[in-house]
């Protein structure tokens, strides 16, 4: 090959005759119908791994994007089965009060329950239960003995908002309680015998213990598969960056017992990436921790050898990514999962698919070329719990979405990791666009489709697990007019 003169020793000019190697997305390929010996959907086990320590009964991960995941639908995610990531665009208090909701819509009981002193006002209530999304106050002295109950009906239509709750709540010998060892079944009955919702848990000394809600039990019920923690609470993640208050930001999060930590950066394949990687897992040993986002092989060992538990892959397939376009980096989703898979499964480390999903076929590529589970955007903004905005154009229903790259999202970032007092825009360079998508309904429908999809995609595969699927499943290239034999056509929509 042609050596350069001022190139430095060892490298070479590229030739014409020089071997590029192909990437291929989830377009480009079928799965190959094999034999399947199950002879139901319901046979298929659609569990999976988020990290090397976390498990999920559906493969889905909700996206830290600012009109994606915040804490309602990260509850729904997760009571389904998946798991959301609490996006960084907030303030450190806002981003920590929305993992608190998560972490505290459900448990088995409820060991540090919203409490207030007698002294405090009706207003003081008020404002607490709208800002906290509480339909209950417990009542305690200095000294933590249970003095009453304050619930919403007590407070909603007082007229005097400065009276002390004393005056309003439900005295301690009217309220029916129970020691703290009581199992699940045994407060399901006391609960049911005394027509009341709420069940605190009061120790010998009469000191509150924590508190048990017929709510909390009928979620259980009806949430069989819901992705929890050993104290039967929801599972919730928070994204970090890699500048500014990110340490704070990571130690204020694992205090308020967050599950997993996501390192939040376009590039991760960056000596700056990797050195936040190396501070948190040196900061937070115990806490998990997926970095990202990467699609090379290399890029997904380095990650693990600093101490990610699960990588992120994908740059540039996402809806609403420019990236591609504006840098011209990038590789096709499916080959850099492949690529990443293969040096991921020697290391026992997940891999998160990252952006390119667009249905419920794609999401079984992902996990057929070897990723654990798959993160979501655009296919969950549209949904009643994202954050984003909610738009009527021409009759018709949608939500706000951008991709965490786009003008305004870059100018946001850069304030919270570098703050600067004349932020010039101009000095900005997007790699994304901010777009609608249509209004979707509920998260759980939503998510019902793709599991159901994914359930017929395994069955296809002869795979009744995601294990099996790595194995098992075969892909075949397919030419554009393969993949348009492949849709609808020469009918007129219903």
């Amino acid at each position: 090959m042609e050596k350069v003169r001022d190139m430095a020793p060892g490298q070479e000019r590229m030739t014409s005759d020089q071997e590029f190697p192909l990437g291929l997305t989830f377009d480009d390929v079928l799965l190959v119908p094999r034999r399947s010996g199950a002879t139901s959907r319901r046979q298929i086990d659609t569990a999976s791994r988020l990290t090397r320590q976390i498990e999920m009964a559906i493969p889905i991960v909700s996206a830290n994007m600012d009109a994606v995941t915040e804490s309602e639908i990260a509850i729904a995610v997760a009571r389904v089965g998946g798991i959301g990531i609490i996006h960084r665009f907030l303030s450190i208090e806002r981003q920590v009060a929305e993992v608190r909701r998560v972490k505290r819509a459900e448990s088995v009981v409820l060991a540090r329950p919203y409490t207030f002193g007698p002294e405090r006002t009706v207003r003081e209530a008020l404002e607490f239960m709208e800002e906290h999304g509480s339909a209950g106050l417990l009542i305690v002295d200095a000294g933590g003995e249970l003095l009453g109950l304050v619930t919403a009906r007590d407070v909603v239509f007082e007229d005097d908002l400065d009276r002390p709750l004393t005056a309003v709540m439900t005295p301690r010998e009217r309220l029916v309680t129970a020691s703290p060892g009581i199992t699940q079944e045994e407060a399901r009955q006391v609960l049911h015998r005394h027509r009341v919702e709420k069940l605190p848990l009061v120790n010998g000394e009469g000191r509150l213990a924590g508190l048990i809600t017929s709510r909390d039990i009928l979620n259980r019920m009806k949430y069989p598969n819901a992705t929890k923690d050993g104290e039967g609470r929801l599972r919730v993640g928070a994204a970090v960056g890699i500048r500014g208050d990110y340490l704070e930001r990571a130690a204020a999060l694992v205090e308020e017992d967050v599950d997993v930590l996501v390192l939040d950066v376009a590039h991760g394949h960056t000596e700056a990436a990797l050195q936040a990687l190396e501070r948190l897992r040196e900061a937070h040993p115990h806490t998990s921790l997926v970095a990202g986002n990467v699609a090379t092989a290399e890029g997904t060992r380095d990650l693990i050898e600093r101490g990610a538990d699960a990588v992120k892959v994908g740059v540039g397939p996402g809806s609403t990514c420019t990236t591609r376009i504006v840098t011209g980096a990038g590789v096709p989703q499916l080959t850099a999962i492949i690529e990443c898979a293969r040096v991921a499964a020697d290391r026992d480390v997940p891999i998160i698919a990252d952006g390119g999903i667009r249905n419920s076929g794609d999401l079984t590529k992902a996990l057929a070329a070897g990723a654990s589970s798959t993160m979501l955007g655009n296919l969950l903004a549209g949904t009643e719990e994202s954050p984003g905005a909610l738009i009527i154009r021409n009759g018709r229903q949608y939500k706000a979405f951008r991709g965490m790259a786009s003008l305004w999202a870059s100018a946001r970032r850069q304030a919270l990791d570098a703050p600067v007092e004349d932020e010039d825009l101009s000095q900005i360079v997007a790699e994304g666009v901010e777009a609608t998508v249509p209004y979707r309904g509920k998260a759980v429908d939503v998510l019902v489709q793709l599991i159901g999809g994914l359930r017929s995609g395994m069955s296809y595969c002869g795979a009744r697990t995601i294990r099996d699927m790595w194995t098992q499943a075969q892909f075949m290239r397919v030419t554009p007019a393969g993949m348009k034999e492949s849709m609808p056509r020469d009918v007129e929509p219903a």
